[in-house]
């Protein structure tokens, strides 16, 4: 019996049942799902955009921040297998981008249906180490610099102490996800993925995104784009359009 009906805390959206393939979202470090719901407005209708909400945020604020890939991506794998229903795609930037590739991996050793494809943005391929922000150790000064640095979050925010006090713990969670995450090494996957490269992302150089091709046996495809590390967004009519041409062609 379809469960895909069924109300999902990590799909505060909806699980759009209606469209014929979803996009799964998984966001970078301090955001939620809200981050792509404008995004995602353009994509054309038989692609349902479907943000991932993870605790600690938004929806879910009342809920401690996980701080390990592992725990996040066996919860989610499992909601996900009883939630959608048809095929699917995952799509995953910076943090989101480890949280997507590890989704992957649960998904295949709990033998539930695989995503289409894989999209991926902002964080380099899983076996090239992640350098650390030590954001749990920063002061809110600093963090407020590591922020302005790294782009991608508004200046009332950076320059509000109280903000950024509440916004601490779910950043130390999130940044801790990415730069404390240790590789494992498994079979490659076996589905299509693709990339999309920043010109200038300070986190993540060409040649370290160009690293995901060994995390598959299917197509690999990069996709250059000119900006920072939230070039997605602001080129996101690009991506829009690699992303519809890579799933019509599924």
């Amino acid at each position: 019996m379809s469960t895909q009906n069924t109300k999902s805390p990590w799909l505060p959206f909806g699980s759009a049942q209606q469209a014929d393939v979803r996009l799964l979202c998984l966001p970078h470090s301090g955001a939620g799902a809200s981050a792509y719901r404008a995004w995602g407005a353009d994509l054309p209708d038989w692609i349902g955009v479907c943000p991932v909400q993870p605790p600690g945020r938004e929806t879910r604020r009342n809920e401690p921040p996980l701080s390990e890939v592992g725990p996040l991506v066996s919860a989610l794998a499992r909601n996900i297998s009883a939630v959608i229903d048809g095929p699917y795609a995952v799509f995953g930037h910076s943090t989101g981008a480890i949280c997507a590739f590890e989704l992957c991996r649960e998904l295949r050793r709990i033998g539930a249906p695989q995503p289409i494809h894989l999209f991926i943005a902002g964080r380099r391929a899983p076996q090239v180490e992640e350098r650390s922000s030590r954001i749990g150790e920063l002061t809110l000064d600093e963090l407020a610099e590591v922020l302005r640095r790294h782009g991608g979050t508004p200046d009332w925010v950076v320059d509000d102490p109280g903000m950024l006090r509440m916004l601490h713990p779910l950043l130390t969670a999130d940044f801790a996800i990415s730069e404390a995450y240790a590789y494992t090494p498994e079979p490659p996957l076996e589905l299509p993925i693709s990339v999309f490269a920043a010109s200038d992302d300070p986190r993540a150089s060409m040649a370290q995104l160009s690293a995901w091709e060994g995390q598959t046996t299917g197509e690999f495809t990069l996709h250059p784009l000119e900006g920072d590390h939230f070039a997605i967004f602001t080129h996101a009519s690009v991506v829009h359009r690699a992303i519809s041409a890579a799933l019509r062609n599924a």
